[in-house]
């Protein structure tokens, strides 16, 4: 292996090459993405990464990129494949002159890997950010002590439902995982699975005592989805392990009223014809939502 304590340099972030892990630094520049900043640096051991690729980049660049096993890393398991490719902790992205250099780290990296076992860990690998974590979500306040997660509603966002309800506090032990919808596409939302519901949870999170939803300003990415990680990677080693594979805890499917579905289609042609959704966002969106009919 390269020498213990060899660094490489990319645009947002410096990953050190250790003899069991890499250790990732990112950057605190204005020009770093928000969530690279929050994370501050992150270890990766070597068994939590399944290959490693060096692709030609954007714009006279290339990417080194660490790919994680699937349920290796809180973080990752619960963006779900959301985040962009520059939000992405795993890219590290180089002058395109430094291409040779990057292959010589990502061959001595390929040699350090488990050959054969790619399959999801019993358990994560990679450390989830430190509690105490808190944020504003459109419709309250969510705070999370480790233990239990807390959310306190707003009177200017939350539901009538929501009000009804009350403030929520939810232990830990309670909940089977934790679904997050980035708040950069329709509808984002943290919503908390519980692992006994008497009843099914309503399908739409503003709805939902156990969900906060995210607007335009609230329940940004690097606020969020660490909170979100946290709470998983405590749901994790607190109750039997879940299914490997797959996004914790899949809240039960719910079908929608198709009064409701017609009436966000149109809210989201609004927001097409207006510009703030691509034709490809639209017809996801819509296919999406024809699909819980």
């Amino acid at each position: 292996m390269s020498r213990m304590g060899d660094v490489l340099a990319g645009f947002h972030a410096a990953w050190e090459f250790e003899s069991d892990s890499v250790l990732i630094r990112f950057e605190r520049g204005i020009r770093t993405p928000k969530l690279l900043q929050a994370l501050g640096e992150r270890r990766i051991p070597h068994e939590a990464i399944a290959a490693v690729t060096l692709t030609p980049g954007k714009r006279g660049t290339v990417v080194l990129h660490a790919v994680p096993r699937p349920g290796a890393d809180p973080l990752m398991e619960a963006a779900a494949g959301q985040l962009k490719d520059g939000c992405d902790p795993y890219r590290l992205v180089l002058p395109a002159e430094r291409e040779t250099l990057a292959e010589y780290y990502a061959d001595e990296l390929r040699a350090q890997l488990t050959t054969g076992d790619c399959g999801p860990p019993d358990r994560y690998l990679v450390a989830a950010p430190e509690t105490p974590l808190q944020f504003k979500a459109y419709d309250g306040k969510a705070s999370f002590d480790g233990k239990s997660v807390a959310f306190r509603w707003f009177w200017t966002g939350a539901s009538s439902a929501k009000w009804k309800a009350g403030d929520q506090s939810f232990l830990v032990t309670d909940l089977s995982g934790v679904e997050w919808r980035s708040p950069e596409v329709f509808e984002g939302h943290l919503r908390l699975l519980r692992r006994e519901t008497p009843i099914a949870q309503p399908a739409q999170a503003d709805q939902d005592p156990a969900a906060v939803v995210f607007g335009l300003g609230y329940g940004p990415v690097h606020e969020s989805l660490p909170f979100a990680a946290s709470v998983l990677a405590a749901v994790r080693s607190s109750g039997p392990a879940l299914t490997p594979g797959t996004v914790p805890g899949n809240a039960p499917v719910v079908r929608r009223d198709p009064a409701d579905i017609a009436e966000r289609i149109r809210h989201l042609g609004e927001l097409h014809q207006s510009g703030l959704l691509t034709d490809e966002e639209f017809s996801m969106k819509k296919a999406e939502l024809l699909a819980e009919l």
